[in-house]
């Protein structure tokens, strides 16, 4: 092997041999064991989409409301519509007990409507998921559109309230406003 070979091969393997000798950072702890781990991943990802689908719904000027990209396409306000009476009747399902008082939207109704009829389905399913145990996902849930598993209405759940993000998620790009998802975390 010629000198500059090897001096180039040195200059490749030197770095990482060096960062190779230095000490690491500690490891990030484990997670305490869980017997719920299921429904404790459940209740993280809950908070984690109605967190930014209720700043969404806040972020969204009253005038956008009425957008949608395609004539075939849900609006803002239809969006929150839909997963106020969604929320409510899937998280009562979950819970074994129809939701009471729940709202009948349209989607065109007034921001701050909307707005606190979205928080509301929201803080009904924070109530059913806190009492989730693992124990009870082989129940069965009457979600009215269909009958199934404890574990199939969660699962519906949570990619309803993922897929409708997303929905949004594009709509606010569309109109240049950036998803709560994508701002910087303060």
């Amino acid at each position: 092997m010629n000198a500059t070979r090897l001096a180039g091969l040195a200059a490749l393997l030197v770095p990482a041999l060096l960062a190779a000798q230095m000490p690491s950072a500690a490891p990030a702890p484990a997670p305490a064991p869980s017997a719920n781990p299921v429904s404790d991943a459940a209740r993280r990802m809950h908070t984690r989409y109605s967190n930014f689908l209720n700043a969404a719904a806040e972020q969204v000027p009253a005038d956008k409301l009425g957008y949608k990209p395609t004539d075939v396409q849900m609006t803002f306000g239809k969006i929150w519509a839909h997963l106020v009476e969604a929320n409510y009747g899937i998280c009562g399902a979950i819970g074994g007990a129809p939701a009471a008082n729940v709202p009948k939207l349209e989607g065109t109704e007034a921001k701050d409507v909307l707005v606190n009829a979205l928080k509301g389905s929201f803080t009904f399913c924070d109530g059913v998921l806190a009492k989730l145990t693992d124990a009870q996902m082989g129940g069965v849930a009457d979600m009215g559109f269909m009958k199934g598993s404890t574990a199939l209405a969660l699962d519906i759940y949570l990619l309803d309230l993922a897929d409708h993000y997303s929905q949004v998620a594009n709509y606010m790009r569309l109109n240049g406003m950036v998803p709560p998802s994508a701002q910087p975390r303060k």
